[in-house]
């Protein structure tokens, strides 16, 4: 018996041994270095923080792993993962090819560089301004092997340092004039509040990633850190624990996959690529009505780097995504976040930008916290990340939410106060600042999401390649930075070299005159023939409407009726949009609309249909005796109508004729919906860069008045000629 006892005594404390050694190798043991900030350092709390320790942390959090992070330095982190006694590293490690022989690496977490940094008040922004001076490094760095290479070629002389605490004190005392070092090390140094600049681009010098020992079975923490690190870009957590340590200059700091090296072939020999028209400092129209901004550059920067041709066109935001969908362009770069819910449609490139969104008050208000905002009403603008932040948050701070369809009657409406404050994305806000309005940001903003490049799912692989291949280059190059700080460097100077002021009526018509006509045009080319094709419609169906055929009148009713109880607005996107997705669906075929044609074909089908009611009831309005007895005098019914009922029934509907031209006219701004460049949406446009809405609707209410009223008068004298 007691031997029984024994052997199930050894049995039970084997199954704990096994049941602990399992517990235990569950546990992931991570190893880092020991102080390399900002990506892993101890601070005086004597707690080790930093990047790798937040993005750790929150990975495991999201994979659901226990896990033990330790500190043992670079060399010991890497020699513990070699040997089997940790499981991963996570040390601010960058990507090499020999490391890939040896590690299994996870996405990229983060693209450094090597850049010159210098006392704030002694600025360099270009190497060759180091001539004759002494620029500190520290010994067997990435940035001492570049400072070798290029001494002899920009004339400055290399000092090495063992320490980077020595050699940023020699930088403050003024033994040299410029130090090289990695960039992120440099931010957090100026997140410190320490005396140290950078004014020049950096030079990149590759990737961090996570890695586990090849062949040791632990490729899932690879897959797991992956799918963590994709979801905090979406979301918004990679973004804040970079801005948490390097600062705002961490907005651009996300990865790339493209690379530099490689070229993807183009399928076309032409691409289009459409955009939103107004949404400036992205896309917007300067003062010659030319297209520019990040996105305009951007694109064309990396076409030209890339070796592909391409067509841009400014429809509109929404326009330019439907376009895409139904086959009419080849991709979109609009300023358009990258979600869940437009992956199922698009296929994204890199982001390009990472978006906040920021708070904007009078200047001179007392708000300066969320809290402050108690009872009051702030705007922003429907279906956006300032909305959906704002709904959020309404019941916590207590504020009033007010939903805007477009940012140029909310940024009014903050002018003038019946708002307090607005939210909106941080580069439209402070864009708008920059052209005058008279706004501060008193609280930090809150990320987002990432902007990036599309093309409908599953086309156009190649260029989304070409896309990434050269943004990863222009980041390289300096260019992707030098476009950014063009619309969005605070100190900029941001007006335009023409000195006409656009804050009055006049400098705004001298200015915009030449785009204004052009949209004119367009408007008034729209209406006449639309209106002309909508006349033919008209009098077709208005006849049948009173023939004795009852299939005829029948027809005619169902195509009013259909016609008429259908929005303009739906027939026009229906047209430019649905017709070209149906034709698709059925043939295989892409078959564009030209947007002009859409809209001629959507006015000229609505204007058709009220015209008919108005044939009908002129026709109806003629006595109906006067059919009787020109029939009973034995007159055919087709003679009858044109030589007797016509020419009275021409004299009532002409007036009606006249407003239904008049309403034509108005309707143009309706079909600017589908990315029309006619008159109202000209004005909106030269609204995005300058602001001066009230004074712009102002000039194309006139412009509007002054036309109806010339065509209105006109169609009288012709009315009174005939009568």
């Amino acid at each position: 018996m007691k031997n029984k006892i024994k052997v199930l005594m050894l049995a039970l404390i084997s199954l704990g041994f096994i049941f602990s050694a399992q517990a235990s190798a569950e546990t992931i043991t991570v190893v880092s270095d020991t102080a390399y900030a900002p990506f892993e350092y101890k601070d005086s709390d004597q707690i080790y923080k930093g990047i790798d320790v937040d993005i750790i942390k929150e990975v495991a959090k999201r994979s659901n792993w226990d896990y033990k992070m330790t500190y043992p330095g670079f060399d010991a982190a890497v020699n513990a993962v070699q040997s089997g006694q940790a499981k991963a590293l996570m040390a601010g490690t960058t990507i090499t090819d020999a490391r890939k022989k040896v590690f299994n690496f996870s996405d990229p977490y983060y693209d450094t560089k090597i850049v010159i940094a210098t006392q704030k008040a002694k600025p360099i922004k270009d190497y060759s301004e180091l001539k004759g001076k002494t620029v500190g490094v520290k010994n067997g760095t990435a940035s001492q092997s570049f400072l070798d290479e290029n001494k002899d070629k920009y004339g400055f002389s290399v000092k090495t340092f063992d320490t980077g605490d020595l050699m940023y004190n020699s930088l403050a005392s003024g033994s040299i004039e410029a130090v090289m070092d990695d960039e992120p090390v440099i931010q957090f140094a100026i997140k410190q509040n320490q005396d140290v600049a950078i004014n020049m681009p950096g030079e990149a010098i590759g990737s961090f990633g996570f890695a586990v020992k090849k062949g040791a079975g632990h490729d899932k923490l690879v897959k797991d850190f992956n799918k963590s690190l994709k979801a905090m870009k979406t979301d918004g957590t990679y973004q804040k624990i970079m801005t948490k340590w390097l600062g705002d200059e961490a907005q651009t700091s996300s990865k790339a996959t493209g690379d530099v090296a490689k070229k993807a072939i183009p399928q076309k020999k032409s691409y289009k690529i459409v955009a939103d028209s107004s949404f400036a400092p992205f896309e917007f129209q300067n003062d010659k009505g030319k297209y520019v901004g990040i996105d305009m550059e951007l694109i064309k920067a990396i076409a030209k780097e890339q070796g592909f041709t391409i067509e841009i066109a400014n429809p509109g935001f929404d326009a330019a995504l439907n376009a895409v969908q139904s086959g009419q362009a080849d991709a979109v770069i609009a300023g358009m976040s990258i979600t869940d819910e437009r992956q199922k449609i698009f296929d994204f490139s890199d982001s390009y930008y990472t978006s906040n969104i920021l708070l904007g008050v009078k200047s001179g208000s007392s708000i300066k916290d969320y809290k402050d905002l108690k009872g009051k009403t702030v705007g922003a603008k429907k279906g956006t990340a300032s909305y959906d932040f704002l709904d959020k948050n309404k019941d916590k701070y207590g504020y009033n939410l007010k939903a805007f369809d477009e940012a140029s009657s909310m940024y009014d409406s903050l002018n003038s106060g019946s708002i307090v404050a607005l939210m909106d994305d941080e580069a439209i806000l402070k864009y708008s600042i920059q052209q005058g309005r008279k706004f501060d940001t008193p609280i930090k903003g809150e990320p987002s999401g990432e902007y990036g490049f599309a093309v409908k799912k599953g086309t156009n692989p190649e260029l989304i390649e070409m896309f990434n291949n050269g943004l990863a280059s222009l980041k390289e190059s300096g260019k992707y930075k030098a476009i950014l700080n063009k619309y969005l460097a605070s100190e900029k100077e941001t007006k335009s070299a023409n000195a006409i002021d656009e804050t009055s009526m006049f400098g705004l018509i001298s200015n915009n005159y030449k785009q204004l006509l052009a949209g004119l045009g367009t408007t008034l080319s729209l209406t006449l023939i639309s209106f002309a094709i909508a006349l033919l419609i008209g009098v077709i169906f208005g006849m049948m409407a009173v023939s004795p055929s009852k299939a005829l009148r029948i027809t005619s009713s169902v195509f009013v009726d259909v016609v008429r109880g259908i929005p303009l607005m739906i027939v026009a996107a229906f047209i430019f949009w649905g017709i070209p997705n149906l034709i698709e669906s059925m043939t295989g075929h892409q078959s564009p609309i030209n947007d002009f044609v859409a809209a001629t074909i959507a006015l000229s089908l609505n204007g058709g249909a009220y015209i008919a009611e108005i044939v009908r009831g002129g026709i109806e309005a003629v006595p109906s005796g006067q059919m009787e007895a020109s029939r009973s005098l034995g007159i055919p019914y087709k003679i009858t109508m044109r030589k007797v009922i016509l020419p009275q029934a021409i004299k009532v509907m002409l007036p009606n004729f006249i407003n239904q031209f008049v309403i034509s006219l108005k309707d143009t701004t309706i079909v600017s919906a589908i990315g029309l460049v006619e008159l109202f949406q000209t004005g909106k446009i030269i609204i995005a860069r300058n602001y001066q809405s009230f004074r712009m609707y102002a000039i194309l209410a006139i412009i509007y008045l002054v036309m109806i009223t010339l065509l209105t008068r006109l169609a009288k004298r012709l009315e009174k000629r005939h009568n």
